[in-house]
């Protein structure tokens, strides 16, 4: 990936000294351009030419001085300051490591392979900023992280190449850094370039909207439209319509506008298409601009020949610019037109808007979608609550599409080149004839392979990830010719590669056309080549609902995966088997008689044994979607009449063969290691190939107990008389006969033959939209009626995508999505773990936490998975959740960790060592459930805006009707409970509760004022889910008598486990959860950072700090029972004492500050005025005075607040710092009483 911005790069390069890099450019080709040298730089070992490279290269060409000159910035091997490990060479500045430098021989073709390495000798240098990888041909160019960098080919470099190379390494550039003030000039430069050039396309994209709605509304073409009896749904319609078409127009003039920068079409086309038009104005020519641009389109479809006066223009075709009826009767404003396309096509395509920058622009642009919609509907549009974001769709960060692409294909085609045996160091022209042609013809299959891959993406958007697979796969088909190349020489190009992978490889689905469209613009920006046809992306990239396929359900966007790509999904061509397999020793075959082999004991099936294997089969068969015409088990064999494909056999046949053995086995109780062969290794397969065989060959099978003289399965007699001497087996069917089982299994010919289709993709990828299945509501019940096994009502979507992902892979096919991690431990991910255990084989999982996408806050992960399921299911796993630097996760390797969740177990992340820590807390601990305690949630009103109130408003009601105190009590929300103390902000709580025990509910006609109060709130409060027998009344609340108890509150959100002991009669909110009881040994433990550190390892958690306080959590924690807790309620009482003064101080100086200032909200930092120093306490209150119209406290002002300010700040430091020693007390007494040693403790407190 590049790393600069082409505008500020050009002006970098401008500056450079034009003679000294053309005397350095013939230096360097001299040397490297030689082909004798070359090849013995290939032949090199990489320590016979590691020296030699870093003189010729970096001394002669670039200007170093190599150690041991004087004055040296150039070194070899030098050593980490970590490790004892070395790097290959270092170029230093004020002898420390600027750069560091990897270097192998050309044996290594992929420098992909040795980034990790370097990145970990970076890790290891102070003050390090770049990584330079070299193979001795190819050199890559790092700054700072992982992912962007440049790469040169040192044997083929011409001027402009390696002027661009001098500029990142010369010396004179290097150590003056400059190369790291390009890539910060181009970070700037690009995200001006976005918002500039996003704000000019977007306002052309309004404006013309609303021109083409202003002199379209009655155009011909939407006559039928207009004639509708609803012309208001009607004049919708058509503005929709419109609005759909401004989108392709606009898609029409980009595609222009980029390809004229880059040669494909005449230069400046757009500009004398403009200046054509005012001349023919001027000379009277009157016609329409558009009408001009029309031409050009047509053009562009079909061709234009050149002559000596006009540039000839290539048809490009590809479906955007074929004839359109809406577009070609458009009417458009002339100087609309004019000046926005003139404004666009200013920017220059070539070196400010590059591809990567429009994927940015059309992501940004879909969210004007709901605008725009909003605008047709006439209702308000809320910025916050985009569509885009509602549907939880967000612009995936290129380092993530590249490491899932390079994790995915890439895993594929390692696997593929490591069963050719395609080595890189192979592929060398000394080789002999016969060998080379092996290698060629190696070459050639995996070609073929890779030529037949398809890669989906699911839900596409703008094809961030499309964009990803098809770079990965022109790079892989450049290997390819590339080793070709080495070993015949010459220069040998698969032809036309860009399109023949769009036209096979790629495809995408999303649910709104307008992403659609932007994907396909994308690929044909990424993809256009001067005189090459645009790929008809018709076929590859569609819209629809990926997840349904039902029309009841999803209407016109109804999805049918294998109706959409019959190209992936290919017809199966089945045929009817009829198949037969005997019992142990039943038969004697000709092997046996040839070897002399001793016939053991005939295996005869009782009954009972008869009963079992068809329930089993049949279990099967409906699970599979088998298609069985006919069936019967007779003895000593079973005859099958099966329809599919003749390469499906042998594995349906195993399957059924070896489940009915094994279930049997453990029906009669036999031992595990105890051997138990029930069926002969061999079956007969007869292929039907007449509709008159077919009828008798059912008729014999259906027939077949009479024809040995058995019982039918209609009879019972044979059945009872073996289950009186069974001893004690009872049958796993409650039927006295096999008949009902056999037809159920059983289908018709019209079923068997239906149309079926097979395969899928070789790889998914993408990132699914993250969408609350309960907000969505009725559409939510929809689809929980589509039988998705990973569907929960309080779920998300992306689990679902999850789901239809590994459908839609063939087997062993690899998915690799980027989505919320919180199905990892949140209770609606039980059903999403429990699939993945049955049904997948994930081979990499990566915890990324919050801020990979800009403008979300979800914490995110990566899991990739092979379509297939294992007896070992162990995933190497990674958290970079606490990493400075997210983006250079794909160096961290070394740090993977395996972990073997089982069934639907919370997945966490963590060491042998953090796993055995938690094993030892859980062994000693008793969970919270078996405590013989109530945990509770606060009290739920369905409308807290009635219920909650203040002082003020308390004490207006009391006045009025003294009764309301009754019902009227003081409460906490989740926010006002703190770690040890309650931070009370005078708030009450209106309690009708609905009744309770022997206690009636509150009649709200007993309370007046209450009820008049109360009463402003309907409607809301009659439509709410959460109320009682009245609009008036709360919901059921059992334990509404247990906030007179003593308690223990907790928050439902908090940075960490916060307990409070209480006894004041509080009520809480449902933002608040509490335990019923008054054990402050329980308390301290609760609260302690050990007890912390094990609730994240179990709980779902908000970003990289936030916790959730849900019960299924809290009640599992493991706290020790003990008779010595003394010390522990001791320590207790102490800390929350301390707090209760710590709080006291606190509140007495805030409130003393807003009431000498009127100030009625104090800012953060007030808040907290014991953390600062006197002058930026100063400083900030003066900006609160300031704020409420105050004049600025004088010199001698400041001098009578220091004493009062350092009086109460010495006062609640103290107290701070005896709360954080006994804090810790109490940490260190947990530590002892779960037995943690040195190392243990290390790892819970993060160190």
């Amino acid at each position: 990936m590049a790393l600069f911005q082409n505008s500020v790069l050009n002006k970098y390069i401008k500056l450079q000294d034009q003679e000294a890099v053309e005397k350095a450019y013939k230096k360097y080709a001299k040397y490297f351009h030689n082909a004798a040298r070359q090849q013995n730089i290939r032949d090199s070992k990489e320590e016979q030419f590691q020296e030699g490279f870093l003189r010729e290269l970096f001394v002669t060409v670039l200007g170093y001085t190599l150690n041991p000159e004087p004055n040296f910035n150039l070194t070899t091997e030098l050593k980490n300051e970590k490790n004892a490990k070395k790097t290959d060479g270092a170029i230093l500045k004020n002898g420390q490591a600027l750069a560091v430098i990897e270097l192998k021989s050309t044996k290594t073709k992929d420098l992909e392979s040795i980034r990790q390495q370097a990145f970990d000798y970076k890790a290891n240098q102070t003050g390090c900023v770049y990584v330079i990888t070299s193979n001795f041909e190819k050199i890559r160019f790092y700054i700072n992280n992982a992912v962007d960098f440049e790469e040169f080919n040192l044997f083929t470099l011409n001027l402009e190449r390696f002027t661009l190379m001098y500029l990142c390494l010369h010396q004179s550039n290097l150590l003056n850094n400059i190369p790291l003030k390009i890539k910060t000039d181009s970070v700037v430069e690009e995200e001006k370039i976005t918002k500039t050039f996003y704000n000019d396309y977007s306002v052309f994209k309004r404006e013309l909207f609303r021109d083409l709605v202003k002199q379209n509304m009655n155009n011909e073409v939407f006559r039928n439209e207009i004639q509708k009896e609803d012309s208001e749904q009607a004049n919708k319609n058509i503005k929709l319509v419109l609005f759909k078409t401004s989108q392709k127009l606009i898609d029409r003039f980009l595609f222009i506008f980029f390809a004229e920068d880059r040669g494909l079409l005449p230069p400046n086309s757009t500009l004398q298409i403009l200046k054509k038009w005012k001349a023919d104005v001027d000379f009277g020519d009157e016609r329409p601009l558009y009408n001009l641009f029309k031409t050009y389109f047509h053009f562009l479809d079909t061709g234009r020949k050149g002559t000596d006066s006009r540039a000839e223009i290539f048809a490009y075709n590809g479906g955007l610019f074929k004839p359109d009826a809406i577009l070609d009767s458009l009417i458009i404003d002339d100087e609309l037109l004019y000046k926005h396309t003139k404004q666009l096509s200013d920017y220059d395509f070539e070196s400010q808007v590059d591809v990567n920058i429009l994927g940015h622009i059309f992501e940004n642009s879909l969210n004007e979608i709901e605008s725009v919609n909003a605008e047709i509907e006439g209702t308000a549009f809320d910025k916050q609550k985009t569509k885009r974001k509602k549907d939880g769709v967000f612009y995936t960060p290129k380092y993530i599409t590249k490491y899932i692409v390079d994790n995915t294909i890439g895993k594929l085609c390692t696997e593929k080149k490591d069963a050719l045996k395609i080595l890189e160091e192979d592929f060398n022209p000394k080789r002999q004839k016969e060998t080379k042609k092996k290698l060629l013809a190696s070459l050639e299959t995996y070609r073929e392979w890779l030529l037949q891959l398809t890669i989906c993406d699911p839900a596409c958007g703008s094809g961030a990830f499309l964009n990803q697979a098809l770079d990965f796969l022109i790079k892989e088909h450049q290997d390819i010719d590339e080793l070709q190349t080495n070993l015949l020489g010459g220069g040998l190009v698969f032809p036309n590669i860009e399109n023949t992978v769009l036209e096979n490889n790629i495809f995408g689905v999303d649910l709104n056309e307008e992403s659609v469209e932007i994907a396909k613009l994308s690929l044909w920006l990424r993809t256009a080549q001067p005189r090459r046809k645009l790929n008809t992306l018709n076929n590859n990239i569609k819209c629809g609902n990926s997840l349904i396929d039902s029309k009841t359900v999803a209407g016109d966007k109804a999805f049918n995966w294998e109706e959409e790509f019959p190209q992936v999904f290919k017809e199966k061509e089945k045929k009817p088997h009829h198949i037969t397999w005997v019992t142990h020793n039943s038969r004697t075959s000709q092997r046996m008689i040839d070897h002399k082999v001793k016939k053991g004991d005939a295996l005869w099936l009782e009954d009972e044994w008869e009963l079992n294997i068809t329930k089993t089969i049949g279990e099967i068969i409906k699970q599979d979607n088998l298609n069985v015409l006919a069936y019967n088990i007779c003895g000593d064999h079973i005859h099958l009449l099966l329809v599919c494909e003749d390469e499906e056999v042998p594995n349906i046949i195993r399957k059924l063969k070896g489940k009915s053995s094994q279930k049997l086995k453990e029906h009669l109780e036999i031992p595990k290691e105890e051997s138990f062969t029930l069926w002969a290794q061999k079956y007969s397969n007869t292929y039907i190939d007449t509709e008159d065989k077919l009828n008798n060959t059912i008729s014999y099978i259906q027939n077949n107990r009479e024809k040995h003289n058995l019982d039918s399965h209609t009879s019972n007699k044979g059945l009872k008389k073996n289950m009186e001497s069974n001893k004690g087996l009872q049958p796993l069917v409650d039927k006295d006969t096999l008949q009902p089982l056999v037809d159920k299994m059983c289908c018709s010919l019209n079923h068997a033959f239906r149309t079926e289709r097979k395969d899928g993709f070789d790889v998914v990828i993408g990132n699914p939209p993250y969408v609350q299945l309960q907000k969505m509501k009725e559409l939510s019940s929809q689809i929980k009626k589509l039988n998705y096994k990973t569907y929960e009502s309080t779920g998300d979507l992306y689990c679902l995508f999850y789901e239809l992902g590994n459908e839609l892979l063939k087997h062993k096919g690899t998915l690799g999505f980027i989505t919320s991690n919180k199905w990892m431990r949140a209770n609606y991910g039980k059903s999403l773990r429990k699939y993945f255990y049955e049904n997948t084989t994930p081979y990499k999982l990566i915890d990324l936490g919050a801020g990979i996408f800009e403008g979300a806050v979800v914490d995110s992960n990566i899991i990739m998975f092979q379509k297939k399921n294992t007896n070992d299911f162990t995933i190497p796993s990674l958290d970079v959740t606490k990493e400075q630097n997210v983006q250079d996760f794909t160096i961290y390797h070394n740090q993977f960790v395996n972990i073997s969740p089982q069934n639907d177990d919370v997945w966490t992340i963590s060491s042998k060592a953090e796993q055995n820590l938690k094993n030892k807390i859980e062994k000693l601990g008793t969970p919270l459930k078996d405590w013989n305690i109530e945990i509770n949630r606060g009290i739920l009103t369905g409308l807290t805006d009635a219920f909650l109130i203040n002082r003020e408003k308390k004490d207006e009601l009391i006045k009025i009707d003294s009764k309301s105190a009754e019902i009227i009590k003081p409460v906490l929300r989740g926010r006002d409970i703190k770690r040890y103390t309650i931070d009370y902000q005078d708030l009450y709580l209106i309690n009708p509760h609905n009744g309770y025990d022997n206690v009636e509910r509150i009649n709200i006609d007993d309370y007046p004022a209450i009820k008049e109060y109360l009463e402003q709130f309907e409607p809301q409060l009659s439509k709410r889910g959460d109320k009682g027998k009245t609009q008036f009344n709360l919901r059921n609340c059992a334990y509404v008598d247990a906030f007179e108890k003593p308690i223990l509150f907790y928050p439902d959100i908090s940075q960490q486990l916060s307990f409070v002991y209480s006894d004041s009669n509080y009520l809480t909110t449902n933002t608040g959860y509490f335990i019923v009881s008054d054990d402050k040994y329980l308390l301290s433990v609760l609260n302690s950072k050990l007890i912390n550190y094990y609730y994240k390892s179990i709980s779902a958690q908000l970003g990289e700090t936030g916790i959730r306080a849900f019960t299924i959590y809290i009640e599992k924690i493991p706290v020790v029972k003990t008779e010595e807790t003394n010390e522990f309620i001791n320590n207790a009482e102490v800390i929350l004492s301390l707090n209760s003064d710590f709080v006291n101080i606190e509140n007495k100086f805030t409130i003393y500050l807003q009431s000498q200032f009127s100030i009625e909200k104090l800012s953060r930092k007030l808040q907290n005025w014991h953390e600062l120093d006197f002058s930026d306490f100063i400083k900030e209150l003066n900006k609160a005075i300031k704020k409420v119209g105050g004049e600025k406290l004088t010199k001698t002002d400041e001098m009578d607040w220091m004493d009062v300010f350092e009086t109460k700040k010495a006062a609640a430091q103290n107290l701070k710092t005896e709360i954080d020693k006994t804090d810790k007390e109490i940490d260190q007494m947990v530590y002892t009483l779960y037995g943690l040693s040195e190392d243990e403790i290390k790892i819970v407190e993060g160190n």
